[in-house]
C-alpha cells in the first residue's frame, strides 16, 4: 500500500512511522524543517517497545501524494480546504482519503473539494513532535473509521501494521464523542499547560469538566446526533489512559501557533448560539485560549 501523509505533524508521523514499519511505502509532505530531517535520517519514533529510526519519503509538496491509494489528511482544521485543493490534482480516482483531524466537519468540508471518497477517522492518540524528524508516543493508537468505499480494506492493513481500528456507521457521533474529551481538556491543558492527569486533579475542575460535558451534549442533541457511549466515563478515561500528555492546543501555544480552539469550544459555542443553548463553559474557555493566542502571536520571535 502506498501512502502519502499531509501534513506530517505528531499524529501523521505516528501513523505514518507505524504503517512504514509494516513495509508500507509511506511519504510524508510537511515543513522544510521536519523533511530535512527525515530525509537525512529518517523519522524517529520514540515509542513504548521501540525507539529508532523509520526510513521513509518526505517532501514539501502535495505533488508527493502522487500514485497513493491512500491519504492520511492530518492539516490543522483551518487548512482543510486550502490543503484538500493543493491535493486535488495529485490524487488518482481511487484513491482513499482519510481525515485524522480534530473536529466534526472536516471530512465534509474537504469532500466538498475531493471527488475522491473520502472517509472521517477519530484519532485516540497521545503523541507529540519532539523535535525535527522526531515524534514521540506517549499513548494508546486506535482509529474509528467511518463505514465506505475502501474502509474495511484500509482497516485490514492498519490492524496488520499494529493499529488498532474499528469501521462504524455512525462516524458523526463517534467524532462528536471525540469532539467533547478535546473540549473538556484541550483548552484546560493550555491554558494552564499542564498535562491531563495533573489538571484533572485541580480544585473544582471535576465540575468543569462535566459543565464542558454538558454543554456539548446537550448541543448535539439538538443537532440530532447520537453520541456513544458514556461521555463523562470516557473523559474519566482519559485521565488514566493519557496521564502526562498535554493537548495539542497547549502544545501550539507553547510554540506561538494558531490552535484549533475555534472548532473545539468555539465550534460549540456557535452552535449553541444558533439553537438558542447556553454554553457559557465552553465560550469561557474558547475565549481565555483566543486570548492567549493572540498574546504568542504577539510576542517577538
Amino acid at each position: 500500500m502506498r501512502v502519502a501523509v499531509m501534513g506530517a505533524g505528531a499524529v501523521g508521523c505516528y501513523y505514518g512511522a507505524m504503517l512504514a514499519r509494516a513495509g508500507h511505502d509511506v511519504a510524508l509532505i510537511g515543513r522544510p524543517r521536519h523533511v530535512d530531517a527525515v530525509r537525512a535520517q529518517g523519522l524517529l519514533l520514540e515509542m513504548q517497545g521501540f525507539q529508532g529510526h523509520v526510513p521513509m519519503a518526505a517532501s514539501t509538496g502535495a505533488d508527493a501524494a502522487r500514485g497513493a491509494s491512500v491519504v492520511l489528511f492530518c492539516v490543522k482544521s483551518a487548512d482543510t480546504e486550502s490543503a484538500g485543493r493543493a491535493l486535488a490534482p495529485h490524487l488518482g480516482p481511487d484513491t482513499r482519503v482519510l481525515s485524522l483531524q480534530n473536529g466534526v466537519d472536516n471530512a465534509e468540508r474537504l469532500q466538498a473539494i475531493l471527488p475522491q471518497t473520502v472517509l472521517p477517522a477519530v484519532v485516540y492518540v497521545a503523541t507529540e513532535m519532539a523535535g525535527p524528524g522526531h515524534v514521540r508516543h506517549h499513548g494508546r493508537g486506535e482509529l474509528v473509521i467511518g463505514s465506505g468505499p475502501g474502509s474495511e480494506g484500509i482497516a485490514r492493513d492498519f490492524i496488520a501494521a499494529g493499529i488498532p481500528v474499528e469501521v462504524s456507521d455512525n462516524a458523526i457521533g463517534a467524532l462528536w464523542a471525540k469532539l467533547i474529551l478535546n473540549c473538556a481538556y484541550n483548552a484546560l491543558s493550555a491554558i494552564t499547560q499542564m498535562p491531563y492527569g495533573e489538571l484533572s486533579r485541580g480544585q473544582g475542575m471535576e465540575q468543569v469538566l462535566r459543565d464542558v460535558v454538558h454543554e456539548c451534549l446537550a448541543v448535539a442533541q439538538a443537532q440530532g446526533v447520537t453520541v456513544p457511549g458514556d461521555s463523562w466515563a470516557a473523559v474519566q478515561k482519559i485521565v488514566q489512559t493519557m496521564p502526562t500528555q498535554l493537548s495539542s492546543t497547549a502544545q501550539d501555544l507553547a510554540r506561538g501557533k494558531p490552535t484549533e480552539i475555534d472548532y473545539l469550544n468555539g465550534y460549540i459555542d456557535r452552535k449553541g448560539r444558533e439553537r438558542a443553548i447556553a454554553t457559557p463553559v465552553n465560550r469561557v474557555l474558547h475565549a481565555l485560549v483566543k486570548l492567549l493566542e493572540s498574546r504568542a502571536a504577539a510576542a517577538p520571535r
